[in-house]
């Protein structure tokens, strides 16, 4: 099939990748956009493979914690201009509000404010994640709120036990920079370490590592994959020679949630 000029660039915009090999990746993959980012990881030349997952629509993400309970809604619009006026960040923290009162699907009370918003601001708006935690007997909620623009963009939640407030923001910190995706190895699917394990033995036999050492090699580089994706495993942003295992000790996280714009 032909491949255009549009799709070469898109790929290439989305991967870091060079043309030629955005070009030669799309071919390889009769032109499927998702085979082609994996081929382009494998062959060692993509240069943005954590960013497949990010949204790129604009918008404001509003927090709220209310004594046990803590709240984060993320309102979505087309551009940052309309994201920063102050009548779109007001509905955010409405909207919060709401849930941390009512529970998660009190949003919808405001479905008719949202359509009217729709036609006030021209632009397409819709509300994205909702989380709500309500924390546990003895268990301590924190928060970090990255502003940028005026407005909220990276926002996470966090409910610990037997740590102290600080330690909690901390590590509410930590998450919002480290953009952990799992808890611990345990939570990480099955079908995701094996896709990560067929994914790292060919680019270990691509790079022409010796058969004999590849099984350690590849295991090695698994570990690694967990302190990327896993939050107890990875180095404290603070001081990477401890882990967060390390860093809380006898304390527990109990979950974590992190939302953000972009």
């Amino acid at each position: 099939m032909a491949i255009s000029a549009k799709d070469i660039s898109a790929l290439r915009q989305s991967t870091g990748a060079g043309m030629m090999d955005c070009k030669k990746a799309l071919e390889e993959s009769g032109g499927d956009v998702e085979d082609a980012k994996q081929w382009l990881r494998e062959k060692g030349l993509s240069a943005a493979a954590k960013r497949d997952d990010r949204e790129s629509a604009q918008g404001v993400v509003a927090l709220l914690i209310d004594g046990n309970v803590g709240g984060i809604v993320k309102l979505k619009s087309e551009t940052d201009f309309v994201a920063s006026s102050d009548q779109f960040k007001t509905e955010a923290d409405q909207l919060v509000a709401l849930v941390v009162a009512k529970g998660a699907d009190a949003v919808n009370e405001h479905a008719a404010t949202i359509e009217d918003l729709k036609i006030v601001l021209k632009e397409n708006i819709s509300i994205g994640d909702v989380v709500r935690f309500e924390a546990a007997d003895g268990n301590i909620l924190d928060s970090y709120m990255h502003i940028q623009g005026g407005r909220g963009v990276n926002s996470v939640l966090v409910e610990m036990s037997g740590a102290t407030q600080e330690l909690a923001h901390d590590i509410a910190v930590h998450i919002a920079f480290a953009r952990p995706k799992y808890l611990s190895k345990a939570d990480v699917p099955d079908d995701v370490v094996a896709a990560e394990r067929a994914t790292l033995e060919t680019i270990s036999r691509n790079e022409g590592k010796p058969e004999a050492a590849l099984s350690k090699i590849i295991e090695g580089r698994i570990q690694g994959f967990f302190k990327d994706v896993c939050l107890l495993e990875q180095p404290y942003a603070k001081d990477d020679k401890v882990s967060i295992s390390q860093l809380i000790g006898s304390a527990g996280i109990a979950r974590f949630a992190q939302v953000e714009i972009g």
